[in-house]
Formats: structure tokens, sequence, C-alpha cells
């Protein structure tokens, strides 16, 4: 792994890599929620994700967030974690089209990718209401339509089953020393700190970038970047800056960036629409211009976290470029017949491009340079739990 860079870092960076006593003062009045004797994993140039000002990030928070993302006993049926969806080996997504909830439920979403998902400003594809990671975490634990792990009405076999845990016992203490007994603030804070540290900065591009590691990159990828920012194909445009992505959130940041878009995937019948269940920003505004739309993803371990789009829809990432490049999918018959190109609320940058099939080849060498090999094997995002524990015994993991 590259060394992490730490100096010339800011005041709040100071902030992050110092002990406590080692931190100006004035730093210590603005942002007390993040000084404390957590290390982010992360190099100097980035900025550490928000954290709420309720939640002080400790080593002991973090396990006990870790243990529970992959206890399959925070589901009503025993097998379903939160890494049911999550998997490491995937930058935390699980392969499929869609998510797989508690009884084999089919979901209606493609499992995000949890990659540096402390910096997004909204946590979901759509639902712009979704803003922390301790709220959305209510949703697949308690949500019923579609059901995710079914704790709805569950709340206090769920308390005594994580109280009866010897681990437990000490680590809930541990964490949380004022309210030592598991309860919905004590978990939904130990899992949004632990998906915190799933930050991601250190793939053949970050070290070209960022270490001067001039071999990192291939000449491939190196084409295909060229190809990515430049403005005949207007990659860059929505998929910018440390994340790709025109969401961000940092401990820096002045307010949250969010934006999304419709690519044109549907066009139902000429009229704009997407399919029921996929509606997009526009389920939740009721505004006509928001049909389709749906939070730009992050492309960091883009390569790892097929099949693509809200829905899962398109299988790979050449498939996806040649969706750009056509400005929209087309949809010659069925259900969802449609041409994509057409669609009234599609956005502007998509206008579609002209490309080789060497100039694809290229981008998608660019785009797996994105990859964060040490990321996807890191001990400390891995299952703590010994094999044959209750936590994972009957859990179902995408990849098995």
């Amino acid at each position: 792994m590259a060394p992490l860079l730490i100096l010339g870092a800011s005041a709040v960076l100071a902030a992050v890599f110092l002990p406590r006593d080692e931190v100006p003062a004035e730093t210590v009045a603005a942002r007390p929620a993040i000084l404390d004797a957590f290390r982010w994993p992360m190099p100097a140039w980035m900025p550490p994700p928000p954290v709420p000002d309720d939640i002080t990030v400790t080593p002991d928070l973090v396990d006990l967030g870790r243990h529970l993302f992959y206890d399959a006993r925070l589901s009503v049926d025993g097998q379903t974690a939160c890494a049911s969806c999550h998997q490491q080996e995937l930058a935390f997504s699980d392969g499929r089209p869609v998510g797989v909830g508690a009884h084999g439920t089919i979901g209606h979403r493609n499992s995000p990718s949890l990659t540096n998902v402390g910096y997004m400003p909204t946590l979901t594809w759509a639902n712009p209401h979704f803003t922390t990671l301790e709220f959305q975490a209510l949703v697949p634990m308690f949500g019923t339509e579609p059901v995710e792990m079914g704790l709805a009405g569950q709340e206090e076999a769920l308390f005594a089953r994580l109280a009866a845990d010897p681990y437990y016992a000490e680590a809930f203490p541990a964490a949380f020393p004022e309210r030592p007994a598991p309860d919905l603030y004590t978990i939904t804070r130990a899992l949004g700190a632990f998906q915190r540290t799933l930050i991601s900065l250190n793939s053949p591009y970050d070290r070209a970038t960022y270490y001067g590691e001039a071999d990192a990159m291939s000449d491939a990828a190196r084409r295909g970047q060229a190809l990515f920012f430049d403005h005949r194909l207007e990659c860059y445009h929505c998929h910018t800056g440390a994340l790709f992505s025109d969401n961000l959130q940092t401990a820096r940041t002045p307010f949250p960036e969010n934006a999304f878009h419709n690519t044109g995937l549907y066009n139902i019948g000429g009229t704009g629409a997407y399919p029921a269940g996929g509606l997009g920003l526009y389920e939740f505004t009721g505004v006509a211009s928001d049909m389709g739309r749906f939070r730009t993803p992050s492309l960091r371990n883009v390569a790892v976290t097929a099949p693509y789009m809200h829905d899962g829809s398109i299988a790979t990432l050449e498939e996806v470029i040649r969706h750009y490049a056509a400005g929209g999918r087309t949809i010659p018959d069925g259900p969802h017949a449609g041409a994509g190109h057409e669609n009234p609320y599609r956005d502007s940058l998509i206008t579609g491009f002209e490309i080789s099939d060497a100039e694809i080849a290229d981008l998608t060498a660019f785009l797996e340079s994105l990859t964060d090999q040490d990321f996807l094997t890191d001990p400390a995002f891995a299952d703590p739990w010994p094999d044959g524990h209750p936590a994972n015994a009957n859990r179902v993991m995408p990849l098995n």
C-alpha cells in the first residue's frame, strides 16, 4: 500500500491525524465530533467524511459496527446481514441486478457499492431524504416495501438476541459507556461509524496521480483517462472529483453537493416514463421532469460492481459505454419499449458521441484502474466473526 501523505495537511486534517492534545484549540472548538482517538484510513489530500455532532468515532465504536454489519441475527430469518447485499470483494455491492432480502424477497434496486459511502450526501438511488447513515440504516432493517431484513415489530427480540451474545455484552458498554444496552440509537450509530471507514483511495489511478508511481497505470488506461476527461465524451461532468461523482460532502464542505440525472435508460411509449417501482426522484417530488432521475454513483471500484444502473439492467462496462454513446438506450419491443435518446426528460449532458471499439477498450481500462485491491481485501473491513458463529452460521452471501 502506498504511504499515507500527512505533510501539509489543513487544520481539519490535522484534527484527524494528530492526537487531541496536539490539535489547535480553534480547530477543537470548530469541529468536536471528529476529534477522537480514531485514525481515518485515508491520505492527507482527502478531507475526512462528515460525522454527526452526536457521535464520537472511536475504535470500539467502529469494531462494534463491523460486527453488526456482518451479523445475520439482524434479520427476521437469521440469514440476512448487511453484508448479504454488500460484500467486500465486490466493493460492498452484491453482483445481482437487484438486492435479495430476508426469505428470498426480491428488491427493487441494484445494491449500491458502499465505497466511500460516508461522503455521499444522499444514501439511496433516488430518495433525497436519507442523508445520514444512521437514518438510512432503519430502512433495510425495518422497511416493508420491499422487505430486506424484516425486523418490523421485532425490535425487542433483536435487542435481546444481541444482549445475550458475549461479545456484545462487552462491546456495547465499551462503545457507549453512558448507554450500554443495544437499542436503535446504539445499533445505527455503530453501523454508521463502520461504514464511514470504508474509504477507498489507493487505486492504480491514485498511485499514478498522487504518489508518482508512473507504472501504476497501463498505457491503455492512460489513453482511456484522456478520453474520460475529453469534451467529446463528457464523462467527467457527472463523474467528477475525488469520488468520480457529482455527489459529495466532506467534513470541510460548507454544504452537500447533490445531483440526480436521467440518462435515457427508458422512454416507455415515448412518454418519458420509467418502469413502475423505478421512477427515480419523481417518486418523491411529483415533478414531471424528475422522472427517471437517479443519483450519480461513484466510479471507484466500478469494475467489480456489475451489473449497472439503478435496476442492474446493464451487464458490462462496455454496454454502459455504448449506452452513453447512443445518447440513451433503445428497447425495441416488450412492455418497456422506447427510444431512450428521445426521452423528453433526458439530461442535457447525455447527447451521444462516436467512439471506436479500441477507444471503448481504453476507456474500460481506465475504469478498471479505479479498482483499489487493498480496499477489496483489507482485513479491517472483513468479517470479524469466527466461522460457524451464530452471527454467520446461516448467513447468505452473494458469492456463496
